[in-house]
């Protein structure tokens, strides 16, 4: 890891124009209620775990590849007979990034997984929650360069949330088209 000071190349780009626009077009005052990105985090299901369990010790080495940091192994919160799940028992992979692993990921996320997506359209613009936090999921995995095709055995989707500091869906969207994100035109 860098030096303290080190800045990504999506946070210069976030300081220099992306928050600039968006005082610009909401009009905002003062400067700490522009929008920014809080922290981003990926999550992946992996319900085979529980016939197999070096497959969560896979998924969590493929998710700390992806990240750049150690996964945290999630865990069943309770017993559900039908699925054979017992309360305890590893069903996920989860982490969390911030500051400047969180834009190096985006970074990566819209310049070189998304393009590698099949069929990919653009992104869902209805996917916020209302509270200016976006969400999106990718079925495999392996679009990032950091995993190596040949070693997989197994190909899992992965969750994506981006949590921002805006109040609205609009404001975080803007935001969020400030770094390339692809969103598709609503029709």
């Amino acid at each position: 890891m860098a030096e303290a000071g080190y800045k990504t190349r999506m946070k210069i780009h976030y300081d220099d124009v992306v928050r600039d626009a968006l005082i610009q077009k909401f009009g905002y005052i003062n400067p700490m209620e522009v929008p920014k990105l809080e922290k981003v985090v990926l999550n992946m299901g992996v319900g085979e775990a529980v016939g197999d369990s070096k497959k969560i010790h896979a998924a969590a080495e493929d998710l700390g590849l992806i990240s750049g940091q150690k996964s945290v192994i999630t865990k069943a919160r309770r017993s559900i007979a039908t699925f054979k799940l017992r309360e305890g028992m590893p069903i996920g992979v989860k982490v969390t990034l911030r500051k400047n692993r969180m834009y190096e990921f985006v970074d990566r996320l819209v310049n070189i997984a998304l393009p590698r997506v099949r069929d990919f359209r653009g992104l869902n613009s209805r996917s916020f929650d209302g509270r200016g936090n976006y969400a999106l999921g990718i079925k495999e995995h392996i679009v990032f360069p950091e995993i190596d095709y040949d070693k997989v055995d197994a190909i899992w989707g992965l969750d994506v949330v981006v949590c921002t500091s805006a109040r609205t869906d609009d404001e975080a969207q803007e935001l969020l088209k400030g770094f390339n994100f692809p969103f598709r035109n609503r029709s």
